[in-house]
Parts: C-alpha cells; structure tokens; sequence
C-alpha cells in the first residue's frame, strides 16, 4: 500500500458519489484547489485540469447531486478515535444584494456593512477540529448547509448536532464549543437530549440563579434560589475552584468555577459558570474585561484543558475566511438555492482533500515567505499541483457529444421570476393582563 492510497481511495469515493456529471464535478473541484484567483466560475475551465468547455462548470452544478449525509458518514471515517471528540459550530452569510430572481433571500447580520444587515442567506457549520500537537487553523466541516427563511441558527445547529452525534460512538465524550449567541437559554432546552457537553461563551450582561432553598411546605415550590449577575461578579462567593496557571500567548491566567446555577427559562439545565481573567497583561495600564465561559453536560476535562479547548473554536472562523477568499467560496453568482447548497457541499469536500494531502504535498511557497514544518491549509493548496498530476484523477476522458442545436427558433423567452427578502421576525409571547 503506497502512501497515497488514503488520499486516492478519498477521492475514488467522492467522485462515485457525486451521482450525475461526476466527471465534470470532479475535474471542477480539482481546478478550484489549483486556481488561487479567480473572476467568474467559468474561469475555473482554464486550468488544465479541467477537460471540459466553459459551458461544463455550470452543468457541472446544475446536474450533481452531492449527498450531505453520506458525505458526512465518509468524513467520519478520516476521524481517528480519540479520547473525546471536539467540535465547533458557527453560521456566516452569503451574500445576494443584486440577485433579486434568488429565491429565499433573508436579511443578514453583517459587521463590516454601513448598514447593520445585507441581503443574502445565512449557512451554519458544525466542523471537527482535529486536535493538533502544534498551533494550527485546521477545521474540517462535516455539514455545511444554508439556514432557510423559516429557521434561525439555533434551530439549524441543534438539528446538525443532532445527527452527526448519531453517527459517533457512544461510549466516547463529545465536546463542542459555541459563541455567545448560543449562549442562553433557548439552545439549552433545544440541545437537552443530546448526549454532548457544550462550552459556550456567554455576554457579560446576562443573569443566572442558584439552587432555591429546601421546600418548605407552603406554596408552589420555589424554582430559582440567589440571582448572579455577571456586571457585579465582585459579590459573587467563594469560587468552588479556583487554578492559575501560565499562558504562553497571554500570560498569567485565572481560572474560577462555580456550579449548580441555571438560566432563568431553563432552570433544568444545570451549568457551570467560568471565569477567566489576565493577571499581568503584556501591555502596562490596559485593562481586558474577563471572559466568562459556561459548561453544559458531563465535566470530563480539567480547569487547565478547558480555556485551551475553548480557544479552538476560532478555527470555525479561520475556516469561513479560507473558504471565501481561496476555495472561492462567494464568487459564483447561482440562479437557485439548491445550486448554492451543492456548490457549498464540494467546498467543504475539497478541505477534506487538503486535509488528507498535507502531509504528501511538497510545499511551494513564495519568494518573500519562510517554509513551514507544518503546513496551514493555504500553502497545501498552493502546493496541490505537483501532488494531483502525480496522483491523478478518478474521471474518465470526456467525449465529444457534437454541435448543440441551440435555442429553437421561435421558442419564447421568460422572464426569471422576481422573488421578494424575506425579513425574519421573532416571536414574543404575550403577557396575560390581570383583571
């Protein structure tokens, strides 16, 4: 078994799956890992490893049918087991400001937009971050899917979690870590019977309850004890534990843990409120806010793991901007959502292939750059060329189907179908008026 075979039988599976206009799919995707930059998707036919005319990139997406489940199952199959099984979840945009024929297009937060919010569709992830002995910004997405009109990303993540934990063992510990916006009581409840712990970072304004005082025999029993808030954690009681230990990135670090708190709307859920702080911040004078931090589900990682843990979420983030400006992510301008969500299911298949060829590629960086022991995913996409003509490809040579007859002539032309933005509205329970 030589050492491509891994990488070859990847590949073999992936081309089989692809269903329809396989070959055109494939030789597709290894144009996107050998093409840096890019204009428009018919670009893409340029490269030599593309065998097809321009016009075949589109059909390409218009015919595949790329699976998300058995795509999923196969990336489980690269997961080596391990003693826990580690996992980010986030969602970013897409966006469509000039496509008003795009069916379901929504409003969207955006931070960088004069405006609060652009025109597009929203795309959560559930990615596993392989757990390095180096740093590194390695994340490999097992689903990747648009978030529709009718669903929130709360909604969406829980439905992801929901099945790639089906396909896992059980017996071994699953963790994964979440921003703040799914901090809060909604996705607790929402998460409840999944078998996975969370570690989420929560805002600095929310409130929380300890354990209410034994029943007393009178009344509804009490479900909420003292109020915690976060803004005034000077009054907060000892800490059950408390470790400091040194970071090398950012210095002396203090870790506190208080347990048996809740939400106010989830008081079942019982969690565990962190605080970490900086001692001896680099910069003298500069004061940096605590990072407060909150574990759901089975506690099976010590104080010292869990910042380090936590820390690995922003891969999720490294991912989104490696997708968008190299995998050329955004670039295409598709008529349909269904043609995005397929477009989307070989970009996270294509960092699968990178992930797999890290070690087998020679690297090939530029003149003004310092190699790498450890290659990050954008010089292993630089360096695929050499890797995919040694390799090769599992499709077939293309044969020629003749002239098309072109638009017949007096066939009559419609117009694409305007669709209008949807604006999502959240809906707030009315208060029952005492009479």
């Amino acid at each position: 078994m030589n050492k491509y075979s891994r990488l070859q039988q990847f590949r073999f599976d992936t081309h089989q799956m692809l269903v329809k206009s396989k070959d055109a799919a494939f030789q597709l995707m290894d144009s996107i890992m050998a093409t840096e930059n890019a204009r428009s998707l018919a670009e893409f036919s340029l490269s030599p490893f593309f065998h097809r005319q321009w016009s075949s990139t589109y059909e390409a997406i218009e015919d595949c049918r790329p699976n998300g489940n058995k795509f999923m199952r196969r990336y489980i199959q690269e997961i080596p087991i391990l003693e826990y099984f580690l996992f980010g979840i986030d969602h970013t945009r897409w966006e469509f400001e000039d496509s008003p024929t795009m069916k379901d297009r929504t409003y969207q937060y955006s931070h960088c937009s004069v405006h609060s919010s652009v025109i597009g569709q929203g795309y959560s992830t559930i990615a596993w971050l392989p757990q390095l002995d180096h740093q590194g910004s390695w994340t490999l997405p097992l689903r990747h899917e648009r978030i529709t009109s009718f669903e929130t990303p709360l909604n969406k993540a829980t439905w992801q979690l929901k099945q790639v934990c089906q396909k896992l063992p059980s017996n071994i510990p699953k963790l994964v870590v979440l921003d703040c916006e799914y901090g809060n009581a909604t996705f607790l409840k929402q998460t409840a019977n999944v078998k996975v712990s969370k570690l989420i970072r929560v805002r600095s304004n929310l409130c929380f309850y300890g354990n209410p005082e034994p029943y007393s025999g009178r009344g509804r029993p009490k479900k909420h004890g003292d109020k915690w808030k976060l803004n005034e954690s000077d009054n907060f009681p000892c800490a059950d534990e408390v470790l400091e230990m040194e970071d090398p990135s950012l210095g002396q670090i203090r870790v506190s843990k208080w347990t048996q708190l809740h939400f106010y709307n989830a008081p079942l859920q019982t969690l565990t409120l962190l605080k970490i702080e900086r001692l001896n911040p680099k910069k003298t004078g500069s004061k940096h806010r605590p990072l407060w931090l909150i574990w759901v589900g089975e506690e099976f990682l010590s104080l010292e793991k869990i910042w380090s843990q936590y820390s690995r979420r922003f891969g999720v983030d490294h991912w989104y901007r490696f997708a968008k400006q190299r995998l050329h992510w955004t670039l295409p301008n598709f008529r349909t959502p269904i043609q995005c969500q397929r477009w989307s299911d070989l970009i996270v298949n294509i960092t699968w292939q990178l992930w797999l060829s890290k070690d087998l590629v020679q690297e090939h960086h530029l003149p003004w750059q310092k190699p790498q022991e450890n290659l990050t995913p954008q010089r292993v996409a630089r360096s695929m060329i050499s890797l995919l003509m040694e390799i090769g490809s599992p499709t077939q040579t293309p044969k020629s189907r003749g002239k098309s007859n072109g638009w017949q002539k007096g066939r009559k032309r419609n117009k694409a179908k305007v669709y209008p933005t949807i604006k999502k509205r959240q809906s707030k329970s009315k208060k029952r008026r005492k009479t």
